[in-house]
């Protein structure tokens, strides 16, 4: 599934009270842990991550205590003080990150906190869903096999790199405007393993990236020297782009819309991320209409209306766009952006 059906569907658990221990399951750097990080938070969810291989057994299970001499408890007994970072109240989501990342004895640990709930004399509260995450062997990373036991005890999630869903969290945190049109040029760079070099590029990269260019710091730290001399080439071709500022003020009539493809992607996403409000956004799609074909609006109209609808501005949008006979029959060719509106 992509990153956006995974977010759907673990919001449908959160909905539906299903508290089904979830094993998420998918290549590193895809969003895995920010995604149950963002379904937490709007849900009003307390978030605990803990990530397992950091832990040994008895920073989970805790540690014995000797109980004191009484008359209803004879010498020699202990109790386990469970660890403070497990949650005693109220509702959440226990992260269990890295899962299989952890070794077999901290995972024999894990599966009693899994299937039964509770691990010795602690038990995890009523409104606390459990779920946890880890990489595939075919990703190269340090992972340990899953007992079967635990894994039949498991809803497994397998979660997919996917441009769309990055594009949409990427537009929706303002992200670098040149990161996403090179990415939407060049898409198979999204996620590009490299073991050989400690930098290279997922959507987690890419993120840090956008946060690096910025404030005009190299991007090869995250990314890695090749993608970012990719970047770079494509950076250099924004000086061949379009007045933007005067297409979106709807002065745009003697402008034309480049032949180069990787301009048109520059130029499409970057007059999706410069239109401040409804009526910047309408004069770009004029524009579009009347230059560029139709993948290329509807290019802009899919990232246009996932913001506008998010800022709750669509309904401006649509009333615009009915007092203009050009794009109704525009709307009218091409219906599947209808649904959109």
């Amino acid at each position: 599934m992509t990153p956006t059906a995974l977010k759907t569907y673990l919001e449908s658990l959160v909905t539906h009270n299903l508290y089904i221990s979830t094993m998420i399951w998918g290549a590193p750097g895809i969003g895995k842990s920010s995604i149950v990080s963002q379904v937490a938070q709007n849900n009003q969810l307390e978030f605990i991550d803990l990530r397992l291989s950091q832990l040994a057994p008895t920073d989970l299970r805790g540690l014995p205590v000797a109980i004191a001499e009484t008359n209803n408890s004879p010498q020699g007994l202990s109790t386990w003080y469970p660890p403070e970072f497990l949650p005693r109240e109220g509702k959440g989501i226990l992260f269990l990150d890295e899962l299989n990342m952890a070794p077999p004895a901290m995972q024999g640990v894990a599966q009693q906190l899994i299937l039964d709930r509770q691990v010795g004399a602690y038990q995890v509260p009523e409104g606390w869903f459990i779920w946890a995450a880890g990489n595939r062997k075919e990703d190269r990373a340090s992972v340990f096999a899953m007992p079967s036991p635990l894994a039949n005890r498991f809803l497994h999630l397998n979660v997919a790199v996917d441009f769309e869903s990055f594009k949409a969290y990427a537009l929706l945190n303002d992200f670098h405007e040149q990161i996403i049109a090179f990415l939407s040029y060049r898409t198979p760079l999204l996620h590009h393993l490299d073991p050989q070099n400690a930098a290279w590029p997922s959507p987690r990269s890419w993120e840090m990236a956008s946060s690096l260019h910025q404030v005009n710091l190299d991007i090869a730290p995250a990314v890695g020297e090749a993608a970012t001399a990719e970047f770079n080439a494509f950076v250099s071709l924004y000086k061949n782009l379009p007045d933007l500022s005067e297409i979106l003020a709807g002065n745009g009539q003697h402008i034309a819309f480049s032949s180069e493809p990787s301009v048109r992607y520059a130029t499409t996403i970057g007059l999706t991320v410069r239109a401040k409000d409804v009526n910047e956004a309408y004069n770009g799609f004029r524009w579009l209409t009347d230059k560029a074909t139709a993948e290329w609006v509807q290019l802009y109209a899919t990232d246009l209306f996932r913001q506008l609808r998010v800022k709750g501005q669509l309904g401006k949008l649509a009333q615009l766009v009915q007092k203009d006979s050009k794009l109704k029959q525009f709307f009218k060719d091409y219906q599947e952006l209808m649904g959109l509106l």
